[in-house]
């Protein structure tokens, strides 16, 4: 067995043994701690349900292929292949929905294809803006957060446009 298996439990006994030399009430610290972050999340649930249902809703209906099969000419003559647009787009909506692309990409192309090397590296370029947008500025009133969501978007796509163009020379 490798001793990174050991490495968490270590911590947590580490952690606790200097709590208690400290005389740390731990479960107590850890009762007011989670206490703290329910207005936190109270405040901040709505807006991860908004953009989840959004999400959804741009797949459902048939916005994304639409909007995929109207930005393929564009994607292609940037070097991003027509086939991960749909990961592209989806990627800063939601995670999961962009993970399920690449599996699929995965299955379809294989795993060592150009395509699947470069939705990999959109993945893995790219952040849910839209989930972190709403973590983000939920708590914060009177912040506008178009101007970050725009360059986020736009960094987001810059990736997809340079991690694209490595994969083929690489």
């Amino acid at each position: 067995m490798k001793w990174t298996a050991y490495l968490l439990p270590v911590l947590f006994a580490g952690i606790l043994l200097i709590a208690s030399v400290r005389k740390v009430r731990v479960y107590d610290s850890f009762a007011a701690g989670a206490a703290g972050a329910l207005p936190l999340l109270k405040n901040l649930f709505p807006y991860i349900a908004a953009i989840l249902v959004l999400a959804e809703l741009f797949e459902a209906s048939g916005l994304s292929s639409a909007l995929c099969s109207a930005l393929a000419p564009a994607f292609s003559f940037l070097g991003i292949p027509e086939e991960i647009a749909p990961l592209v787009l989806v990627k800063p909506f939601s995670g999961s929905g962009s993970l399920s692309l690449v599996s699929e990409i995965f299955e379809m192309y294989g795993a060592d294809s150009y395509i699947a090397r470069c939705a990999s590296v959109v993945y893995a370029s790219g952040e849910t803006i839209f989930y972190l947008s709403a973590v983000y500025f939920a708590p914060v009133s009177g912040k506008k957060p178009i101007a970050p969501v725009l360059i986020a978007l736009a960094a987001n796509f810059l990736a997809a446009v340079l991690g694209c163009a490595f994969c083929r020379i690489l």
